[in-house]
């Protein structure tokens, strides 16, 4: 073969080995896994577990009820809240509003009988006054006579300020001691009702049920998980890069993975860069294994396409 030749050849090989190596460079990738961050879902008041109302493998939705915990003392409690809070506002709708109609009249007609005798009181005073001025009494019946008047006219006046007292609420300090109590009441009634609510558990995210930790039947504890729970949004990806490349990472820069089994590309989002440093990942998925500074990066794709990834999946990323 000719130099010529040979020369062509050697253009050739040289060329195609700067394409591979720019292809390599734009195809530049970094080893990563899924990794799930789950939501142990438990109540805050231990008891047998009466309602378990997923499985593991469903997909629930936001406000989809989970479990429900056995509830009898807590329903016993707020009905005893609840007549508690009845009777407390019964005894201060009472205390304002003084004392009941029927004996408001029976003073009413004790004054009517006051007045009367009064009035009779009145004219026989006025009769002796005369007869003693003719000298036809003795002195003492014109005092007597006088006497009872004054008497009769103290009982008008005594009843009547009953009557008015009668109509008023009472002290303001036993009003303001009573409306404590209908707080207190309103207060212990809340408590109860909260109690209540905490035995029957829903799904604040939408998500899938990764497992269930109790049976029906069994007794759970107070703060003990009974569904495991991965919402899409938890679900996000973690890559490790060589110190010489983070630099130029940002939290927001986009990022796109490939997995074996996914139909198509998943775009993700830079979330978190860590701020330490570390000799190996600590799951490698690559054949080659060498020893090399690498700082970890997470991603969280969109919620949509987490739906197709799994914690623990294998996954190459590379940058956009």
């Amino acid at each position: 073969m000719s130099c010529v030749r040979w020369l062509q050849v050697a253009v050739i090989l040289f060329s195609g080995a700067l394409l591979s190596a720019c292809a390599e460079k734009t195809a530049e990738t970094y080893q990563g896994y899924v990794e799930g961050e789950y939501i142990y879902i438990a109540s805050p008041l231990g008891g047998r577990l009466d309602l378990l109302a997923v499985r593991r493998g469903m997909t629930v939705e936001d406000g989809a009820p989970l479990f429900a915990l056995e509830s009898e003392k807590e329903n016993a409690a707020l009905q005893q809240a609840q007549a508690q809070l009845a009777t407390a506002q019964a005894q201060l709708s009472d205390i304002k509003t003084g004392r009941r109609l029927p004996e408001v009249q029976v003073i009413e007609a004790q004054l009517a009988q006051a007045q009367a005798q009064a009035k009779q009181a009145a004219i026989q005073a006025e009769r002796d006054e005369k007869q003693w001025a003719i000298g036809g009494i003795a002195e003492a019946q014109r005092d007597d006579s006088r006497s009872r008047f004054e008497a009769a006219a103290a009982r008008v006046r005594e009843l009547s300020h009953q009557i008015e007292v009668a109509r008023l609420p009472n002290r303001a300090q036993q009003i303001k001691a009573q409306e404590a109590q209908v707080a207190a009441m309103q207060a212990a009634l809340e408590q109860a009702d909260w109690a209540l609510r905490q035995k029957t558990v829903s799904a604040l995210k939408s998500g899938d049920v990764v497992d269930t930790l109790y049976r029906e039947g069994e007794w759970v504890a107070a703060g003990a998980p009974v569904v495991k729970l991965l919402p899409p949004q938890n679900i996000k990806i973690r890559f490790f890069v060589p110190e010489t490349k983070v630099g130029a990472l940002e939290r927001g820069q986009a990022v796109r993975l490939v997995c074996d089994g996914c139909a198509a590309p998943v775009d993700a989002t830079i979330t978190y860069i860590s701020d330490r440093v570390e000799y190996t990942p600590p799951v490698i998925f690559s054949n080659e294994s060498r020893a090399k500074l690498v700082f970890m990066i997470e991603a969280h794709p969109e919620p949509d396409d987490a739906r197709l990834l799994h914690p623990g999946q294998p996954v190459s990323v590379s940058l956009l």
